[in-house]
């Protein structure tokens, strides 16, 4: 039973009676579309509206474009969706994440390095507002997950860190902040990623946490959460061993399944003990997380029958379509749980307003809305929080402040990297570095990777590396990425050339825009900065803090000596 007049519905007899008249004005077809979130990309009117006529999707979701075609192509699905959608987006750094010209505000990691919570809030409504400028509605945010493993490489600085407490107020003021602007939270990733090295694009990941660790963890956690209100939970493939036994004993190691499989775990531990009653919506289905679990024509509709209500993302839309209409054949889904799902999805858009909204023509707002989007008053609160983030881990050498008087010479290493993935947020800044060092009155050499020094390599003493620069400065942007199974630094391969083996010579300065971790690599470097977010607006307070013009106020969220010997000396 969906309970439309309890958390996190609430709604008025005239919005039961919306959800009511169009569940039962529905046919099984278009009832099957509710269910999807597929991905867009084609932004032609033609494509669009035959797309909409043949699938008639519940919701959508596409990747940041400037601001006003994004806005232009919302507004040209809700005119032609009898429905109103959902509009979501990967709202978890700024507004930057539905637009590309959008505020990138912080980094999770980077706000919760400020201590206050008031950036969160800021997060969520900076990125709400500018989400709603562009009627974007449904925010894949924030995240409650725990960073527990450093090795992980898809949490990371994605996260509020590994504080219970933290999380919990950080997570909460970032929905607050979006909610004030309209856009409902999809938080994520239940039942929590963090604990397990692995990516759980790439295989279903593993919170390996007994039932009792997860209770004072991530339980207490996803309890906030829901008490809070939230209106949908991404579920990911991610498998929690302890509470699938604990709901049932009698589970073979081969029949545990990652969450979004999960009937233990979604029916039991989610809607069950966290008395979640809102949308459950799961993470991308193309991730082979999902994929590999069990054919993809049993696995779209295990996931609704599990509990989900609704599928992210598509391989073959018309298969996975026909999958669902397939199992209301043979009897593995049933109409009843349809309509239970389909029932969750459009007391959300009730919840949200959309049906008064869609009458009033209010969907998107118009083109004036769009002078928001990385306003002046965003790019302040983006500098501020940059100010309050960035971290001194480390300074043993007492090498800060530094100036050109003290440092005339600088080599600077750009630690960058070399294959893209798909969850770095924005353009790295990492290549103004040099220029800012310069500005200051540094001569700076950068590293040539393309053309190394061969006699510098091989041949070149401490006389010889001494006489070429009077400090070396490491500027890693190794940022979270999906689809990859490790985040860690990638010497050049010939004698690690850039590696600083002379860190007993040459004073040696490492500063880090993104993973906090890399003095599990570097722990021989006595001075490390944690800036946690690769914006110019950052890069510009590492500078002004290293320069002693500004200082570091921010705490680390995380422990960034990685456990390893030697990274604190």
């Amino acid at each position: 039973m969906v309970e439309l007049k309890a958390n996190p519905y609430f709604l008025t007899e005239t919005e039961i009676d919306w959800v009511n008249r169009t569940l039962d004005s529905m046919s099984m077809e278009e009832k099957i579309g509710q269910l999807f979130c597929p991905i867009g990309g084609n932004t032609e009117e033609k494509f669009l509206l035959d797309f909409l006529e043949e699938f008639q999707p519940g919701a959508m979701l596409y990747r940041p474009m400037p601001a006003a075609q994004v806005r232009s192509v919302h507004k040209f699905l809700q005119e032609h969706s009898h429905i109103p959608m959902l509009l979501a987006a990967n709202l978890e750094s700024g507004g930057n994440g539905i637009c590309a010209d959008g505020t990138y505000f912080a980094r999770p990691m980077g706000v919760a390095a400020t201590d206050r919570a008031e950036n969160a809030y800021r997060l969520g409504m900076v990125s709400g507002r500018e989400a709603q400028a562009v009627g974007c509605n449904w925010a894949f945010s924030p995240i409650c997950d725990l960073d527990l493993n450093f090795r992980n490489p898809i949490m990371n600085v994605r996260t509020f860190g590994n504080d219970r407490e933290r999380v919990i107020s950080f997570v909460r003021e970032q929905m607050r902040g979006l909610s004030e602007y309209g856009v409902a939270a999809a938080v994520k990733h239940f039942p929590g990623d963090g604990v397990d090295e692995r990516d759980q694009h790439l295989l279903s990941s593993a919170n390996s946490l007994s039932v009792e660790e997860w209770d004072d963890s991530y339980g207490r956690i996803w309890q906030s959460v829901v008490d809070a209100g939230a209106l949908s939970v991404m579920v990911g493939h991610i498998l929690q061993p302890a509470y699938s036994r604990y709901f049932n004993p009698a589970l073979a190691d081969e029949e545990i399944l990652p969450a979004t499989l999960s009937t233990e775990l979604l029916n039991g531990l989610l809607r069950g003990k966290l008395g979640f009653n809102g949308v459950i919506v799961t993470d991308a289905t193309p991730m082979v997380g999902f994929a590999a679990a069990m054919p993809r024509k049993e696995a779209i509709p295990a996931a609704l029958a599990a509990g989900c209500d609704m599928i992210l993302f598509n391989k073959d839309i018309r298969e996975d379509y026909q999958a669902v209409r397939d199992a209301l054949a043979d009897g593995r889904l049933t109409g009843e749980r349809i309509d239970e799902a389909v029932t969750r999805i459009l007391a959300m858009k009730a919840a949200m307003q959309l049906p008064e909204k869609q009458a009033e023509g209010t969907l998107v707002p118009p083109e004036e809305a769009l002078s928001c989007i990385g306003c002046e008053q965003h790019r302040e609160w983006a500098e501020v929080c940059a100010d309050e983030s960035v971290t001194l881990v480390k300074d043993t050498q007492e090498l800060l402040p530094v100036s050109p008087e003290k440092y005339k010479r600088i080599r600077l290493y750009l630690l960058e990297d070399r294959i893209g993935g798909g969850f770095k947020d924005g353009e790295s800044a990492i290549g103004t570095v040099r220029e800012r060092l310069e500005r200051e009155g540094f001569e700076v050499s950068v590293y040539d990777y393309a053309n190394p020094d061969f006699h510098e390599i091989f041949e070149g003493g401490v006389a010889d590396i001494k006489s070429k620069f009077d400090l070396a400065v490491y500027v890693a942007c190794i940022d979270t990425a999906s689809n990859q199974s490790v985040r860690r630094i990638d010497w050049v391969h010939l004698m690690a050339a850039d590696a600083p083996w002379f860190v007993r010579e040459v004073p040696t300065l490492f500063i880090s825009l993104a993973n906090p971790y890399h003095l599990v690599d570097v722990p021989m470097v006595k001075t490390f900065i944690n800036a946690y977010t690769p914006t110019e607006a950052v890069i510009d307070q590492v500078v002004d803090k290293i320069m002693g013009r500004s200082a570091f106020q921010g705490k680390s969220p995380v422990d960034p000596f990685c456990g390893a010997w030697g990274a604190e000396l």
